[in-house]
């Protein structure tokens, strides 16, 4: 984190990214100017090399969805170009219905990491901040595991709005929550992860070098569900504070090229935590429904 140290946003000022730190309802930026808060664009505060994101790791999802607990995580990349900042907007493009929220511990990585044990991955952090891992499932069909479509699309991560300093929270000991129109419909704390941060961590760098700034996402709990365009949804941690979008519609032509929206089996089981055989009847019963 920078030198100034301290909790850090980071905002959009004259069409350039500013960091500084919030006071109240003043952003008090590193340049020695002000803005007030509530006029602030917000960026995403982390400029990664690369977002590295897992799958099930909270023993309430595994439930959910009456599926066996992996021996191991496994993980998926999401680009940088996914990034958003707090207070933007979510688009769902026409034709499709599954997008769905995901409330995150984030983690910023602070110094390199490779081949770092679990009891010391936790040092190499540098911050932690809050995060909604967005899912568009309805492209379950077509991404065959690799969730480009699903979860790689352009502001699919809401992040911030602040990095907290690594020595300021603890992420063994957390309570996470998701919020869509001011209602919880996630909530979780650190005593429901199967695998913690230190574990995924000393995972991830026994094979990939992890470089400052890179972010990782550490799981979603259960009740994952679809959002609806003008929905607002929140993500909040305990410590970290609150990130939040609007969910739009996107009015963008999907059918020129590559695979088109389904709502498929898959699609259903995912999004909507259905039974796999509940999900497969449906689909049986009114056929897979291209958007």
């Amino acid at each position: 984190m920078d030198a100034k140290s301290g909790r850090r946003v980071r905002v959009e000022v004259a069409g350039d990214a500013r960091w500084g730190r919030l006071d109240g309802e003043t952003i008090h930026l590193d340049d020695g100017s002000e803005l007030p808060e509530s006029e602030a664009t917000y960026l995403a505060p982390a400029t990664p090399s690369k977002i590295l994101a897992v799958h099930l790791t909270y023993r309430s999802r595994i439930e959910e969805y009456a599926a066996k607990t992996p021996p191991a995580p496994s993980y998926f990349l999401k680009p940088p170009s996914t990034l958003n900042g707090h207070r933007g907007t979510i688009r769902r493009p026409r034709g499709t219905q599954f997008l769905n929220y995901e409330g995150e511990l984030a983690v910023v990585i602070g110094k390199r990491m490779h081949g770092v044990g679990i009891d010391e991955a936790l040092d190499h952090v540098d911050a932690y901040t809050v995060a909604n891992d967005v899912g568009l499932h309805d492209f379950r069909h077509a991404d065959r595991g690799s969730m480009l479509r699903v979860k790689g699309q352009d502001g699919f991560l809401p992040l911030g709005p602040e990095l907290v300093p690594a020595a300021e929270f603890d992420p063994t000991g957390f309570t996470l929550r998701t919020l869509l129109d001011g209602e919880v419909v996630q909530e979780a704390t650190a005593d429901d992860l199967i695998w913690g941060v230190a574990y995924q961590l000393a995972d991830l760098s026994r094979l990939i070098t992890l470089e400052p700034g890179d972010v990782l996402l550490t799981g979603t709990p259960a009740h994952s569900r679809p959002m609806e365009p003008g929905q607002v949804v929140s993500v909040e941690i305990d410590g970290l504070g609150r990130v939040e979008s609007t969910v739009v519609d996107w009015d963008v032509d999907l059918s020129e090229a590559g695979e088109q929206p389904e709502t498929s089996a898959n699609t259903l089981h995912v999004a909507l935590a259905i039974s796999e055989e509940e999900a497969e009847r449906t689909i049986h019963e009114q056929g897979s429904t291209p958007r």
